[in-house]
């Protein structure tokens, strides 16, 4: 503990965000490019460095949080390095994307702001590229044993690396034409540019790990053929079979999965179109649902130039201190008030003047969509809901809407390439695919981990996943593992 009476000292400082007019204008991250590491140090000296560091319990990934905060106060950033990817493949990923729930659990976090663990998560990260604290690490010797994982998501790509490192001959197979799953194609450039995953992705290359791309298991390739061809198969597909809005008006044009339209905006980021098909130039945006994912859409659409974007919640606009006996200390709050950068931007460019709170209009619910003659959507009715979702009488209106995006989350793995049914997988009433406790499914050879099998969940959850799933294969390939296992499949977060 490099200062005892840091967090009495220092106030809390987070990485500053680039101005909002500025930031609209390009795709670039948020935030001011080389404000983290001058300010660092200092809020690393904030750690308290507890008897019982509940952070510990609220990550999944059981990061060495004490002790890297202890290191980066000291500056040795080579040593917190260490001991940071130790437990996290992949901190510059959970750095930017993850919603630290690490930080609900501070203890400081019980009278006072927290400790900016996941500012300093991110700064470790990229100072280890910077001074070469990443080299690849590839196995010494090869066990002889093949893996195939199906899906290349941060699940995927953690089992990947860890069997890799273990020695055994790893494949991924993705159906996109690049590797990254929703972190490719999911997450806006402006949250993290894909150089971030590139970089890990030629790490992974340099240590052995094979992927094989625009390749869909069960059309390009058969269950069959590659449960003959590889000694086990990891699962993890994500879940991606997005949930739907069965309302009057759905038929019309204009009205698109989230995950139809992210894609494309970044495509476009990549240089793969000059324009997305799905633009929201010059239109009157209607995002439906309350998510991070809609977050994402409403950010791209600020950025391409909609004329109007509003954002629904179907729950209660919450309020801006977590309510200590619904969700106490230490459980991650799930109904608080939290303004993203995307919601900030929303605000101060006023994109919808209707909206209760930046660009969001809560306890919301859509009745009916209405077009033009055409059939392209035009407005959307809503009706305010109060706690149990009934209709609210006289609370009725109407937006304008050209494009309407459904951002409702995600029920399980999509099933069209039919790899579920041929394989014969199990399933759990929820869609989900269903394993033992050893992350094995009723197939014997064939392991599930992820999204897939947990559901919709956080990029740490899908990481601890894909970690956990390794020491599971390696185990059932070698007889014992001493690959970390920081999960079990039926764990769950913290909850009261």
């Amino acid at each position: 503990m490099a200062d005892p009476k840091g967090f009495m000292t220092t106030p809390r400082q987070d990485w500053a965000r680039r101005p909002v007019e500025e930031r609209v204008r390009d795709w670039d991250e948020v935030y001011v490019p080389g404000a983290l590491l001058p300010i660092i140090s200092k809020q690393a000296d904030r750690c308290m460095d507890c008897g019982i560091p509940f952070c510990h319990d609220a990550c999944p990934l059981g990061n060495l949080i004490p002790e890297w905060n202890d290191l980066v106060s000291r500056e040795d950033w080579r040593a917190a390095a260490d001991r940071l990817h130790a437990t996290n493949n992949f901190p510059e990923f959970t750095g930017r994307l993850c919603p630290a729930p690490c930080e609900a659990g501070c203890v400081l976090a019980i009278n006072q702001p927290a400790v900016t663990i996941k500012n300093v998560e991110c700064a470790i990260a990229d100072r280890a590229w910077e001074e070469g604290f990443a080299p690849p690490r590839p196995p010494e010797r090869l066990s002889g044993k093949t893996v195939a994982v199906i899906g290349s998501g941060p699940t995927g790509l953690a089992a990947a690396q860890q069997l890799t490192r273990a020695g055994h001959t790893v494949a991924v197979y993705e159906r996109a034409d690049r590797p990254g799953g929703l972190m490719r194609y999911g997450i806006p450039e402006f949250k993290m540019e894909k150089h971030h995953l590139e970089r890990r992705l030629e790490q992974m290359l340099a240590e052995g790990t094979k992927f094989r791309t625009s390749t869909s298991v069960g059309r390009e390739i058969g269950a069959d053929e590659l449960r003959t061809r590889y000694d086990a198969v990891v699962l993890a597909t994500g879940a991606t079979a997005w949930r739907e809005l069965t309302v009057p008006g759905r038929e019309l044009a204009g009205i698109h999965q989230a995950m139809e339209y992210l894609p494309l905006s970044n495509r476009v980021c990549a240089g793969d179109l000059e324009a997305s098909p799905l633009s929201a130039a010059g239109k009157h945006v209607v995002i439906v649902g309350g998510g991070d994912t809609g977050a994402d859409c409403l950010g791209t659409a600020v950025r391409e130039g909609a004329a109007s974007v509003t954002q629904l919640d179907i729950y209660a606009l919450p309020e801006a201190e977590r309510d200590e006996d619904a969700e106490p200390w230490p459980t991650y709050p799930i109904r608080i008030y939290r303004l993203s950068a995307a919601h900030e931007e929303a605000r101060d460019l006023r994109t919808a003047p209707v909206a209760d709170a930046d660009a969001r209009l809560f306890a919301a619910s859509t009745l009916r969509f209405d077009g033009d003659a055409e059939g392209h959507v035009r407005s959307l009715h809503l009706v305010e809901v109060d706690a149990r979702r009934r209709p609210v009488d006289g609370t009725g209106r109407t937006l304008p809407a050209d494009l309407v995006l459904l951002a409702l989350g995600f029920s399980g793995p999509d099933r069209e390439d039919g790899l579920v049914d041929q394989l014969g997988l199990a399933m759990e009433p929820r869609g989900t695919v269903a394993r033992d406790a050893g992350f094995a499914t009723n197939v014997p050879g064939v392991f599930a981990a992820g999204d897939a099998a947990r559901g919709q969940s956080l990029i740490v959850w899908a990481i601890a996943e894909g970690r956990a799933v390794a020491a599971a294969v390696d185990r059932h390939l070698t007889g014992s593992s001493r690959l970390p296992s920081p999960i079990g499949p039926y764990d769950r977060p913290m909850v009261v």
